[in-house]
This record gives C-alpha cells, sequence and structure tokens, in this order.
C-alpha cells in the first residue's frame, strides 16, 4: 500500500512528486499514457509568466507569482534550461494603453517586480523586429522562458532516484473509498494508497467524479502552436503577447530555450479531451495575427506544428482543495499553471499536512539532478574526455540537433526512461531538427529495440499501436 497515489505525469503531478520525495513516504504516480508529459505539460508555450494578468487575491495570482521566483532554483537543481528574457504587452491604441495601464496596476497588487510601461522610442531599440504600428508596451522583466517537457522529466526523474515509482499506461476506469484510503483501478491492475492528489489535467473532473466529487466541471481548449527553424530564434528577444481578450493572451510569438522561435496558441473551447489535432484555419490564423506584431516572421522556415489542451475549469481560478479526507484535487490548472507549478506542489503539500500526513525528512534525499544535454553543451575538451570513458559520445546519431548516440542511450537508461521515438525526442531533442526525424530515426528504433529487448518491428512513436515498421526491408 502506497502513502500517495499522484494521478496525472505532467509538470504539476511531476513536481508535487519530487516534493514529496524529499519525506519518508512511498509515492506512486500514475499516468494513462507510455511516457511522462504526454498532455498539456508536453505541449505549451514555455513561458514563466511573471503574474500581472491574473486577478489579484486568486490563487492564480498568488501561486503564479511565488511559482515564477521558485522557478530558477527549481531548473538549476534538475539542470533544466532556463531565461531570464523578459516579457512585453504590446497595444496599438490609446484603449490598449489604458488595458496595459490596468496589467500593469494588477500586476503591482500581486507582487510583480519592476513592471512598467515603455514607449515606441524605447521599443526600438528592445525589439526592433516589432510593427511600427505598435505605440506602447507593458515591459516585464521577470518573465522567463523554460522547456516544460523537459523539466516534466527531470522532476518525475528526480523524484523516481529519490524512490518515487512509476505506473504508466495505466488510465484509471474507478476508484473506491476503502478503510484505509482508497483504491484506484485500472484494467485488472489495482492500486492503493492512504492519500491521493488528482492531478490529471483535462480529465481532472472526471477523475474527482469517480471519488464521489462532482462540483467542478473541465473543458479543454484547444491551443495550436507553429514552431519555426533555429536561424529564427534571434528574430526576437523577449516573449511579445498582444494586449488580452476574453480568451487569455492570444498569439505570442517568443524565442525557445533551444534556439527556436515559437507562434501561437489559439484558443478554441471544444469538448474532445483528445483532440490535438492541428487545423489550417488555426495554423492560418496564428499567421496573420504573428505578423500584425513582427511583419517579418519567416514562416516559409517551419519545422512542424503542434497542438495542446490547457484545462479550463469552471470556476475561473485553479482548483486546488480537499474535497474528503485523503482526497486532494489540483485541477482547472491552465495557464498560468507552468510558471506557478513549483508554487502548487509546495500548496498542495500543505493541504496534506492539514489532512494529517505526518511529513518526516529523508536524510538521502537528492534534489540534483545532472542536465540531460549535458554532453551537446560541454566544451570540446570536457567532450573528448566523455568519449575516451563512453566511445558511444563520439557518434552522432541526430545530425539536425547534433545528438550523440551516448545521449539516446543515456535517455533509454536514466529515470523516467524513454520507451518509444517521441520519449528519446523529448530527452534529447533528435528528430527536433529540420529534417524531423527523417534520418536518424532508423538508427534510434534500432537502439530502442535493442535497449528494451524487443523486436525491431514492435518500437512505436508513441506507445499503444503507433507502429512505425510492418518488417525489415526484403523480409516483407
Amino acid at each position: 500500500m502506497y502513502d500517495i497515489i499522484i494521478i496525472g505525469a505532467g509538470v504539476v503531478g511531476g513536481l508535487i512528486a519530487r516534493e514529496l520525495s524529499a519525506y519518508d513516504l512511498n509515492i506512486c504516480i500514475v499516468e494513462k499514457e507510455h511516457d511522462v508529459a504526454m498532455g498539456a505539460s508536453g505541449a505549451n508555450s514555455g513561458i514563466v509568466h511573471a503574474g500581472y494578468d491574473a486577478k489579484p487575491g486568486t490563487l492564480k495570482a498568488k501561486l503564479n507569482v511565488l511559482g515564477s521566483s521558485l522557478m530558477p532554483k527549481v531548473a538549476r537543481e534538475l539542470g533544466v534550461k532556463y531565461q531570464n528574457n523578459g516579457s512585453m504587452v504590446i497595444g496599438f491604441s490609446e484603449d490598449d494603453r489604458i488595458v496595459l495601464e490596468g496589467l500593469l496596476k494588477r500586476g503591482l497588487q500581486n507582487g510583480v517586480k519592476d513592471l512598467r510601461i515603455v514607449e515606441q522610442d524605447e521599443l526600438r531599440e528592445l525589439e526592433p523586429a516589432l510593427s511600427k504600428d505598435v505605440l506602447c508596451a507593458l515591459l516585464a522583466p521577470t518573465g522567463s522562458i523554460i522547456c516544460p517537457y523537459e523539466l516534466t522529466i527531470a522532476a518525475i526523474g528526480n523524484a523516481m532516484d529519490n524512490g518515487a515509482h512509476l505506473e504508466l499506461d495505466f488510465p484509471v476506469e474507478k476508484i473506491k473509498k476503502t478503510e484505509e484510503g482508497y483504491e484506484v483501478i485500472s484494467g485488472e491492475k489495482s492500486l492503493q494508497a492512504k492519500y491521493v492528489i488528482n492531478a490529471a489535467g483535462v480529465y481532472g473532473d472526471d477523475i474527482a467524479a469517480m471519488a464521489g466529487d462532482d462540483s467542478f466541471s473541465i473543458h479543454p481548449r484547444r491551443g495550436e502552436y507553429i514552431l519555426l527553424d533555429r536561424e529564427c530564434g534571434n528574430l526576437i528577444s523577449h516573449t511579445i503577447f498582444r494586449t488580452p481578450g476574453k480568451m487569455g493572451k492570444g498569439i505570442l510569438i517568443t524565442p525557445t530555450v533551444d534556439g527556436n522561435l515559437l507562434v501561437g496558441p489559439t484558443a478554441v473551447d471544444i469538448e474532445d479531451k483528445d483532440n490535438t489535432e492541428t487545423t489550417q484555419e488555426g495554423l492560418h490564423y496564428i499567421m496573420s495575427q504573428a505578423r500584425e506584431n513582427v511583419p517579418d516572421i519567416p514562416f516559409g522556415k517551419t519545422i512542424t506544428s503542434f497542438c495542446g489542451l490547457r484545462s479550463v475549469g469552471n470556476t475561473g481560478d485553479f482548483i486546488i482543495k480537499a474535497s474528503d479526507t485523503g482526497w486532494i484535487n489540483v485541477s482547472a490548472i491552465e495557464s498560468p499553471g507552468l510558471s506557478a507549478s513549483p508554487a502548487i506542489a509546495l500548496y498542495a503539500i500543505d493541504l496534506l499536512k492539514e489532512q494529517g500526513l505526518n511529513l518526516v525528512k529523508k536524510e538521502s534525499y537528492d534534489p540534483i539532478r545532472e542536465p540531460q544535454h549535458k554532453f551537446h553543451e560541454a566544451s570540446m575538451e570536457e567532450k573528448n574526455e566523455m568519449i575516451k570513458k563512453n566511445p558511444a559520445y563520439g557518434k552522432i546519431v541526430c545530425r539536425c540537433e547534433t545528438v550523440s548516440e551516448g545521449e539516446i542511450l543515456d535517455a533509454i537508461r536514466r529515470n523516467p526512461k524513454a520507451r518509444d521515438l517521441d520519449g528519446v525526442k523529448r530527452r534529447t531533442r533528435a528528430q527536433m531538427g529540420r529534417c524531423q526525424g527523417g534520418f536518424c530515426s532508423a538508427q534510434i528504433i534500432e537502439l530502442l529495440a535493442r535497449e528494451w529487448n524487443i523486436p525491431y518491428d514492435k518500437v512505436t512513436k508513441s506507445g499503444g499501436d503507433s507502429y512505425i515498421n510492418i518488417g525489415r526491408t526484403k523480409e516483407v
């Protein structure tokens, strides 16, 4: 029997697990997918928001500002790339200026530091590529960027290294209240725990209902994105937002921590909680809106597009509360959920304490995790030393992103272990370059088949039935 089961292996569930792994507890993270970071944590903007947008007094406001301040330390300990690039909300009219002044006032109430309005002359110096029609902007120097799936993988890996267990391919189908806590059931599998934390993303309301709580509802909001080649990453330096509307912060343009340029997202409310398809209409909308902000975006250098689903609750705020003894909902974590995630983890643990959980620090706890991209970012001398110790680092598999066989083997062998092509991609960036895996996929499949001791044609793209091959050439 576990002390705690966390349902959902996204960034929130992962950081909660990491914080809890510092204590003498038996923890299990369950996830319905074949890997971690498969929901919103694997498909969002990667923005660490400053905290000026949320209504003062809400959990969003409180946890965003705190989470943003905690993120540099979390990223440093977990070896995750983090960049304090600052953000801007641009305005094109005097009406927009009024909105920006309201955001400034709100941000100051929320405790955001160094916010100010900047005018055209300074804007031209800060961001020469901005449209000449931009009149003013709210500048938030504390805004930052991070890789959301890298953060999730590192948090869960660190939790596992400190004793937490990860159960993948575990779609929760039934939950029973027991004398000692809860039984969480998936098919023939059954797990029991004294406490359960519901961090199931867009399925948070469905999971809560299984435990008898129908006090809230969640619907998905589609967000489509366009990712451009690395040579476009220097077009701007700040994260650029439009003046926000009813559906959120609109189309943003941002560099990524890996040097690409990211544009999006759309914001369309839908009903299907599994529909992550991109649409022609959505991608055209992104391009037209983005060009109003930065006219010279070279969309001809697009390398991929993708879609994520945000968990929009019916309360307008994060839903983080105990609904029964031993049950904690951590739901409706839409934007700024990534920014707030380190603070959400601490908040959830405080709720567990109130529920009676006894927390005893573990002497062996280690919060440090070596960076996944250690070899790629090493100096030439350091690389030569690593290759001497392990020749696999000297064999480049992905030429677009310069990823070696040694890094791919590390991703397959290191917690949480990559089990498919997309899992290797998220951990190493192999297949994320211009060719999108056209040249390196075959070699990665060979490595996955060998390391997992499975036939070549049983390797999948992303679990389930997403098989890549039906057999070897000349054998079919």
